[in-house]
């Protein structure tokens, strides 16, 4: 639909695949972001646990009946929906994954607004630091962080996954990508990763509520070294609790979560939402949840 065509129904149907959601802050990201723009805007939580490819297709096929103007995607299907659309935007074909899924014309289009928002997020913690990066996990998301830092020229990306064949082959990925201003090369261990690093962003769901897991150990840590993580329920991960013991600079999930939601709106709509707005409602959801936590 067209950028008049939602200025003149004033409806807008949006949601998110995957399992477990039920602590996403999107629904009311993307649903005040629609009302501030004048839309009536509906995110529906489509939460289905070991969905197979069949199971997806038939999730899929309902986005594409229903009235949805697109979906989002995330663990841990962002690379088991590739195959099943219709197309594929030329960032999401190059990392082989997507977190956004537009329906244009009765097709189903594949996105990855992970990299784009990463990219927006990371850019300041750049402008102040040197130029080689640690990437913990390889997955959807790791590779999206993989590909915003290269997109940004860092010159020295070390990748660790615990499947090294998965980080293989996002290097060679990256290499096809990058170009000679960016060097990409697997890590033997998390501890070679971060030999010499002045980032780490973690890529992994690991340290996710319930899990409560750090994915690098906090004797590697140090006050010389920014810490990112990617997960955002809690804001303030294991990692990065053990990060800001140790004097380092960190960046919460916060900005990941907001500037992915943003691109992914203005793909579903052709409208710029404002992420000042996105940003007020993702901070009420996680206030309303870090009080729940700890008056259970």
């Amino acid at each position: 639909m067209s950028k008049r065509g939602y200025a003149a129904s004033k409806k807008l149907l949006t949601g998110l695949i995957g399992a477990p959601i039920a602590h996403s802050a999107s629904p009311a990201m993307h649903e005040r972001a629609a009302e501030a723009l004048g839309l009536r805007g509906h995110y529906q939580l489509i939460e289905v646990a070991g969905a197979d490819q069949a199971g997806l297709a038939m999730m899929l096929e309902g986005v594409r009946r229903l009235g949805f103007a697109g979906v989002n995607v995330t663990f841990p299907y962002k690379e088991a929906v590739v195959p099943l659309l219709d197309e594929l935007a030329p960032g999401a074909a190059a990392i082989g994954a997507v977190n956004t899924v537009v329906v244009r014309d009765n097709r189903l289009i594949g996105h990855n607004t992970d990299t784009t928002g990463f990219a927006r997020a990371v850019a300041p913690l750049l402008a102040s630091t040197g130029n080689a990066v640690a990437v913990i996990g390889t997955g959807g998301v790791g590779k999206a962080i993989a590909f915003a830092l290269a997109s940004l020229e860092v010159a020295d990306l070390r990748i660790f996954d615990s499947e090294p064949a998965r980080a293989e082959k996002l290097a060679v990925l990256l290499a096809k990508q990058g170009g000679a201003k960016v060097t990409s090369r697997v890590a033997a261990s998390v501890e070679d990763a971060l030999d010499g690093a002045t980032g780490l962003v973690n890529g992994t769901p690991v340290g996710m509520l319930p899990n409560r897991g750090i994915p690098v150990p906090a004797t590697l840590l140090r006050d010389n070294l920014w810490v990112a993580d990617a997960v955002y329920s809690p804001l303030i991960t294991p990692l990065l609790a053990a990060a800001q013991a140790k004097g380092a600079r960190i960046m919460t999930g916060r900005e990941l979560a907001i500037y992915q939601a943003a691109d992914a709106f203005e793909l579903f709509t052709g409208l710029a939402p404002s992420t000042d707005v996105m940003g007020e409602a993702f901070d009420e959801v996680m206030a309303a949840r870090s009080s729940t936590y700890h008056a259970a």
